[in-house]
Order: C-alpha cells, then sequence, then structure tokens
C-alpha cells in the first residue's frame, strides 16, 4: 500500500492545546463517496538506457561581474566567434549601463541572461548555481572573468578544442588551460580598439589555470574554489594551491603606483591582436564592431591586468 504526505492547516484544537514533550497526534481521513482514493503516483515506463542525447549547447561560459559592462560587449562577441553558444551572468551590484548592454547582445541574436546576485564574497556560490543551471543545456561549461579570454596560438575553435580532447580515447571531464596575464603594455589610458587589440605585454610564464568542465562531472557538493571545481571520485583531481588572483604589487588599495603602465611586461605577443583584428575588423572604416567613438579618453582603471587563457593544443 502506497503511503503518501498530505499538508493540511492544523487544526485549532490542537494549536489550543498545549502538547507534551514527544507526544504524537494520531490522525484519520476518509474518502466522501464511493471509491478509493487516489494516489499522485502514475504508472510509467522506465526507459531503456541508450546513448544520451546531445545538449542545446556545446560550449558555455559563466561569469560573474560588477560594473564591467564596458567590456561585456568585446567579450561576448568576441567568444561567440571562438564557439560559445550561451553566457551566463551573474551580477554583483552593478549601477553601470549593464542592462542596456544586456538588451543590445540579446537584440543581435546572443544567448545571454543576467542573473542578479547581490551577496558579497559569494563567487563561488555563484559558480556552483550556474554550474547547475547549465547541466541540463550545456555540454562543456568554461568559468573565466571578462578581462580573460579563451584564445588558442593553432587558431582552433572552442569546439576544435573540445574534439581533440574528446576524441583521444578518454573519458575527459576537465579542460585546463594556461594563463598569462598581459599588463598595461605601456598604456595610461584605455585603449580604443578593446581589450584584446590594445594590451600585447605580458609575463613570460602563466601564473594559474582555468577550467572547461563537464557539468554533470562535477562532485555533487559543488565544492569550488573559484573557477576551479572538485569532481566525482575516480576522477583525478590536484589542487592548484599557487593561486595569484590579485596583481602583484597593486595593493590593497585602489591606487595606481607611479610605474603601473609599464608593468607586467615581459613578453611582446601580438598573437590575440593579429586575430582580433583579422576576424573582427571592418575593412573601411578599420573600426571592430564593439569600437565606440570617443572612447579611449578616459583614466586607465579597470583593465590594469588582463588575461589571455590559452588553450593548449
Amino acid at each position: 500500500m502506497a503511503q503518501e504526505i498530505v499538508r493540511c492547516k492544523t487544526p485549532l484544537s490542537i494549536l489550543g492545546t498545549p502538547q507534551m514533550v514527544n507526544s504524537s497526534i494520531k490522525a484519520s481521513i476518509r474518502v466522501k463517496g464511493r471509491g478509493t482514493l487516489h494516489s499522485i503516483a502514475r504508472p510509467g515506463f522506465r526507459p531503456h538506457p541508450g546513448t544520451p542525447e546531445r545538449k542545446p549547447h556545446e560550449m558555455c561560459i559563466c561569469t560573474m561581474l560588477r560594473n564591467q559592462a564596458r567590456f561585456l560587449r568585446e567579450w561576448v562577441m568576441y567568444h561567440a566567434q571562438i564557439g560559445v553558444q550561451s553566457w551566463y551572468i551573474y551580477d554583483n551590484n552593478s549601477d553601470d549601463d549593464i542592462e542596456d548592454v544586456m538588451e543590445s547582445l540579446v537584440n543581435a541574436g546572443l544567448n545571454i541572461s543576467r542573473r542578479v546576485w547581490p551577496w558579497i564574497k559569494t563567487q563561488e556560490a555563484g559558480f556552483a548555481h550556474c554550474a547547475l543551471r547549465a547541466r541540463e543545456s550545456c555540454e562543456w561549461v568554461g568559468f573565466i572573468d571578462v578581462d580573460e579570454y579563451f584564445y588558442s596560438p593553432l587558431g582552433l575553435s572552442l569546439h576544435d578544442v573540445i574534439r581533440n580532447q574528446s576524441d583521444s580515447g578518454n573519458d575527459v571531464a576537465e579542460i585546463r588551460t594556461s594563463c598569462y596575464s598581459f599588463g598595461p603594455s605601456g598604456l595610461k589610458h584605455a585603449p580604443p580598439q578593446g581589450v584584446t587589440a590594445g594590451y600585447t605585454c605580458r609575463l613570460g610564464a602563466p601564473e594559474r589555470h582555468k577550467s572547461i568542465v563537464k557539468p554533470e562531472a562535477l562532485n555533487s557538493s559543488l565544492i569550488n574554489v573559484v573557477h576551479h571545481f572538485s569532481f566525482e571520485r575516480g576522477i583525478q583531481n590536484e589542487q592548484n594551491v599557487g593561486s595569484k588572483d590579485r596583481a602583484p604589487g597593486l595593493g590593497t588599495r585602489a591606487v595606481e603606483p607611479p610605474d603601473w603602465s609599464s608593468k607586467f611586461c615581459e613578453v611582446t605577443d601580438t598573437g590575440l591582436r593579429d586575430l582580433v583584428l583579422h576576424k573582427f575588423m571592418d575593412p573601411l572604416t578599420s573600426h571592430l564592431p564593439w569600437e565606440e567613438l570617443g572612447r579611449g579618453h578616459g583614466k586607465l582603471m579597470s583593465v590594469q591586468q588582463n588575461t589571455v587563457v590559452y588553450e593548449e593544443g
């Protein structure tokens, strides 16, 4: 006999009578009229296990931002070109024009959504929430910031990279990418052509990694340390104990050091810039699609250290 839980209002006779500790209340139900009490259970056929259906999107990205709307258009348009099909934006109390930027991207046909995430110190929780949301519709999900760009020196799309790894014969659950941090590249003001074309000088060695993961392979706890998740048992996992998410030398106050424009410049690297100019530049106007007239006259504030995430082919 099936058992069900039925939630009813507590009778006033019970509410008005003091109950002894560990005392129980007996209740009975009956059906008015003739017939049986219907169950909410419905018989059904269990589907035979087979090849899982492909999800709508091969590649998605999750990010969290605050007052970075001016960088969002370039970031989304670039990643759309290399294979990202859906974006999950977690907005941590922005008060800039992010709604207008989001609307323009949606009107351009891009599958991008914004969720207000107002709590402080909760980026890990936001990424865990995003991993759950993306599980049903995304085969792979990347977790990066809006000043970080996936880039393959071989010119591969993200679909190519994923296919190369998946065809290796191994059951791959995570693709780790090397991160190279670019400095101001001698600039005193924000470059008018944007992040990808404006910054060309970086540190010589990568500092950390970012992850592209299969969301269903993540540990059910969804524990992560900003961009890095734990995986189910049986999937190898190494911990990165030397994370350097804060730019060295910047300190804890929003004060720009006198020699900031020359910082983090060990290697000249124009690979990403050259790719962007080739793929996006209008041959008639020499403008990039995210470039705005009059831009570039403000003080270089937020993009003091941007990152290129190299896909290793």
